[in-house]
C-alpha cells in the first residue's frame, strides 16, 4: 500500500516523512488522498455536466499543489 499510495502522492508522502511522521501515520494520512487524486488525474471526472453528478467520494482536503496537479492533467487531455 505504501508504495501505491506514494506513486500518486510522492510529494505529499516525502513531505510527511521530513516532518517526522512514521510510515504508519504517513499512510493513514495520504491513503485516501491518494484514491481520490488518481481518479481525478486518471480523467474519470472529466466529463462530468454538474457537482451533483460527482460521487460522494470524489472529493478530499488537498492543497493548492495538488489541484494544479490535477488541472495541468485536465489542460493536457
Amino acid at each position: 500500500h505504501c508504495l501505491s499510495v506514494r506513486a500518486v502522492c510522492q510529494r505529499e508522502i516525502d513531505c510527511d516523512r521530513g516532518n517526522g511522521y512514521s510510515w504508519k501515520i504517513t499512510l493513514l494520512r495520504n491513503y485516501w488522498k491518494s484514491k481520490v487524486k488518481q481518479e481525478w488525474l486518471s480523467g474519470k471526472y472529466s466529463n462530468i455536466p454538474s457537482q451533483n453528478n460527482l460521487p460522494e467520494k470524489s472529493m478530499y482536503p488537498m492543497d493548492v499543489d495538488t489541484w494544479g496537479e490535477i488541472l495541468e492533467a485536465e489542460l493536457e487531455r
